[in-house]
């Protein structure tokens, strides 16, 4: 990870999260979808939390609020042994948490992803949410890695009864059917501001239940070029279709 993106990020959006949430035995109305995202650089670049908070501009009857910790170069192993991610965890009423670590493609690296996912998930059912893994890709230095990737995310997933986000093939689809979009930066690994909204279309669609085509138009738009978008959002409709319901 980049030297220049390591420390911690704290990103809080909305007023008065802490007190969101139903309170006694009055049963839960608050439209409201609340997210935390945990994660790396992966998650704070281009703001990942702020766009998917903007796509929830498509349906104004649900307000989206997110909040996110997220270090450089961290793993969920990392986040458990700091304490701020079970801190913030435990602050509000999460409807999902986003957890997200580094490729993860090893064996003995997918065993740490799913060892502390599942530690995560207990600290998250407490307060009735649902774990969610953002599946991330390798750099495209080790391209040839990208199918254990998806694999290592989708056995954390499953291990936890968790929402599988399938950013990374959303990524892959793009990049097979419309190689001239930038995905990446220059280090071939942190996305760009088309990959980072290739992953907030996921993200929101799987939590919202909504179709990520035509989700930037009924959001507001985007800066991208509209062939970009088209691509994008055919590229996470793909990914969403194939990973299947969880």
């Amino acid at each position: 990870m980049r030297l220049a993106r390591l420390g911690l990020v704290l990103l809080i959006t909305g007023a008065a999260i802490a007190n969101c949430g139903s309170t006694g035995t009055e049963p839960d109305t608050d439209p409201t979808l609340r997210i935390l995202f945990i994660g790396n650089s992966l998650t704070y670049a281009n703001d990942l939390p702020g766009v998917v908070q903007r796509l929830g501009q498509s349906d104004h009857s649900r307000p989206v609020v997110v909040s996110s910790v997220a270090v450089g170069n961290a793993s969920l192993e990392d986040h458990w042994n700091r304490g701020d991610a079970q801190r913030a965890i435990a602050s509000a009423r999460w409807d999902l948490v986003v957890l997200q670590q580094g490729p993860s493609a090893l064996a003995e690296s997918r065993a740490m992803l799913i060892d502390y996912t599942t530690r995560f998930a207990g600290e998250i059912r407490k307060i009735g949410g649902r774990p969610a893994l953002y599946m991330v890709w390798p750099p495209m230095s080790r391209e040839t890695e990208w199918s254990a990737v998806s694999a290592s995310y989708a056995a954390a997933a499953e291990a936890v009864n968790g929402l599988l986000l399938p950013a990374g093939e959303a990524l892959r689809a793009v990049r097979a059917g419309t190689p001239s979009i930038p995905l990446f930066e220059g280090d071939g690994f942190h996305p760009s501001v088309a990959g980072t909204y290739a992953v907030a279309l996921v993200v929101y669609a799987r939590a919202a239940g909504v179709s990520p085509v035509g989700l930037t138009a009924r959001a507001g738009g985007s800066s991208l070029p509209p062939a970009y978008v088209t691509a994008l959002e055919a590229g996470a409709a793909q990914a969403i279709a194939e990973a299947g319901g969880n």
